[in-house]
């Protein structure tokens, strides 16, 4: 495998502080990679140094000669006068440029050979089509909306449309499933698996980092560590690596502690002239330890008692602009439930919660809250913060304690369960790390309290340390929680019920976790398809049963069946039906409404599949018909 790019002695440094400090690393043709660090550690930078969006303080980058790199950034970069189509063929404006100077040659220039294999190479002249399959698959708006009418959750799914279309060499990928629903996640995962050029992706999505990376890179205190496998092989590794550091580190402390009682002997031990020895002990003492990791003491302010109602809904209705988003929907809400809330985007899960809350009255139906219910809704938007104001003062309001059910916690102690240091909270809102920021929302919102706990998409922009305190944060929390997300590993961890929005105004309930409801959901599918296959079935073999008979009637030739033919009578109709439920199977995929989705890159073989099957059937069919017909007329002219 060939380098397509080296990273080497990168540094960048804020301040006083390096983000990346000398640091190398190199990226070999076709790796799939995950990096993983804190929020503020300095990935995003990095990821715009690889993009030569951004120059290191220090260090230099080498790319291979004519290597296309594309850059999915978190803060996506598009043109807002143009359309959604314009905007996503402006990122394959490097097969495009190929493309036009392919067609502006002379029909005999020695360069339209290469011009044409890397055409070919980068699909340039399937591009419509498979911009056209993107578009459909990552749920974009139509190609004619303007950008600026757009919101953020679509202006995302552009933004991801146009960094995969000109299947680059080296694809850059900062937080590609924010937004995203289940489907389209699936689709990018799909995307990914089946790239043949080199990607690196950050994201906190677990799932989607154990399916598709198979080398993870943590940044840590400004450093590079590579981890061969998956994100669940890297934390195994990496519990591996801090446990050698501990006791790397014990080792060196007893060492320490022994040799500081000899060098307290001061000039006794000069005496002994063992000066090899006073360095060997200030070296030791003068090196740093193994970074500790501290982690986010994110604890929910204990909740008020919750009364026997909590919230009870009955044949809720929402419509939207004249659209019915869902109807029929009775449920009751339980003390100590933690309710995950999935489904495609533009479903209405957000509705319900503010139709759950009183933010919107519903169209049908009724919502009954219990007298003791307190809400704390975190919404997607969450809360404007003055990018003037310190963290402190964003939290405090002017007060110096947040209530702690029936004691108080000073504001100070409260952000470092946030993991601000002492410097970072008296810190300006806009010198804040994307990560920051998120945690002191987290943080301001949080502190309002509530029995009846309603997030909607907590975990987007959150670092994984952070998720998993905050997923061991809601499964301790005494009251009610309701959240959305589309993080298959947070709905798992976290949940005990599941409200999924399958469409045509559906909101099915499950009991367990996430996986649980999908498997459940796909062995109802399985089911009815087997059954449609079945009745199918029947129905073609009656009519075939019917055209025999017909057959045997208008034979005037009557003979027996050989002994081959006989044997071939007997086991033709296991044939048929073996072969009439491959045509079933296939028939199923394409009628399901997310076939496009789930087999986009075997459309193809699976239609040829399918004409070779069915003319199969027909073969046996017509091979019956005459045997059939043959065996009839012998019997008839047997019982003459």
């Amino acid at each position: 495998m060939s380098t397509i790019l080296s990273a080497s002695e990168i540094t960048v440094r804020y301040g006083e502080r390096a983000i990346l400090d000398a640091t190398t690393l190199g990226i070999q043709e076709g790796e799939r990679l995950g990096l993983v660090g804190r929020n503020g550690a300095g990935k995003t930078t990095f990821l715009r140094i690889l993009a030569g969006l951004q120059a290191p303080d220090r260090g230099e980058v080498a790319r291979q000669r004519d290597l296309v790199v594309s850059y999915l950034p978190q803060d996506f970069m598009l043109d807002a006068s143009k359309s959604v189509a314009e905007n996503i063929r402006e990122g394959a404006k490097p097969v495009l440029d190929l493309i036009a100077e392919f067609e502006s040659l002379p029909h005999d220039s020695k360069r339209h050979e290469f011009l044409e294999h890397r055409i070919q190479a980068l699909e340039g002249w399937t591009l419509d089509t498979r911009i056209e399959i993107a578009m459909a698959h990552l749920n974009c708006p139509p190609g004619d909306r303007r950008v600026e009418t757009l919101s953020g959750g679509e202006k995302r799914r552009v933004a991801m449309c146009r960094a995969v279309v000109s299947l680059p060499d080296f694809l850059i990928l900062d937080e590609p499933t924010n937004h995203l629903d289940p489907e389209s996640i699936e689709w990018v995962a799909e995307f990914l698996e089946e790239f043949h050029g080199t990607f690196l992706v950050v994201t906190h999505d677990r799932y989607f980092l154990d399916r598709v990376v198979k080398r993870m890179i943590e940044l840590s205190d400004g450093k590079f560590f590579s981890h061969a496998g998956n994100y669940t092989e890297y934390l195994l590794a990496k519990a591996e690596r801090q446990s050698a550091d501990a006791t790397v580190e014990h080792k060196r402390q007893m060492f320490l502690k022994k040799e500081l009682a000899w060098v307290r002997q001061g000039p006794r031990a000069q005496r002994s002239k063992q000066k090899d020895r006073f360095e060997r002990y200030y070296d030791e003492a003068a090196k740093d330890g193994p970074v500790i990791e501290e982690d986010v003491e994110l604890c929910i302010p204990p909740p008020p008692q919750l009364g026997n109602r909590t919230v009870e809904v009955a044949d809720l209705g929402m419509s939207i602009g004249g659209k019915k988003l869902f109807s029929g929907f009775t449920f009751s809400f339980a003390n100590g439930q933690r309710i995950g809330v999935c489904g495609r985007n533009g479903l209405g899960k957000t509705t319900l919660l503010k139709a759950i809350i009183g933010q919107l009255p519903p169209t049908e139906g009724t919502v009954k809250i219990g007298q003791l219910t307190k809400f704390n809704y975190v919404d997607q938007g969450r809360l404007q913060l003055n990018e003037e104001r310190t963290v402190l003062d964003e939290v405090a309001d002017g007060t110096e304690f947040v209530q702690w059910g029936e004691a108080k916690l000073s504001v100070r102690s409260y952000l470092k369960r946030f993991l601000f240091s002492d410097d970072r909270i008296t810190t300006q809102v806009k010198k804040l790390s994307g990560g920051e920021r998120s945690r002191l929302l987290l943080a301001r919102i949080l502190k309002s309290g509530g029995n009846f706990l309603i997030l909607d998409e907590p975990t987007n922009d959150l670092d994984l340390p952070t998720l998993r305190v905050l997923e061991e944060a809601l499964i301790a929390f005494p009251g009610m929680v309701l959240v959305v997300s589309h993080d298959r590993y947070f709905l798992n961890r976290v949940c005990t019920d599941i409200l999924a929005f399958e469409g045509d105004g559906r909101i099915h309930h499950s009991v367990g976790d996430y996986d649980y409801y999908l498997a459940k959901k796909k062995k109802a599918e399985v089911a009815a398809s087997r059954q449609s296959a079945a009745i199918l079935a029947t129905n073609k073999a009656e009519k075939s049963a019917a055209l025999s008979r017909d057959a045997a009637t208008k034979t005037t030739k009557p003979r027996k069946l050989s002994f081959k033919e006989q044997r071939e009578l007997e086991g033709i109709e296991a044939q048929i039906h073996a072969v009439e439920a491959e045509v079933g199977r296939i028939e199923s995929l394409f009628a399901d409404p997310e076939f496009f989705r789930k087999q986009a890159a075997k459309v193809n073989q699976l239609t040829e599949e399918l004409d070779a099957a069915k003319k199969n059937v027909t073969k046996l069919y017509a091979r019956w018909e005459e045997l059939e017909a043959i065996r009839a007329a012998s019997m008839d002219a047997a019982a003459g």
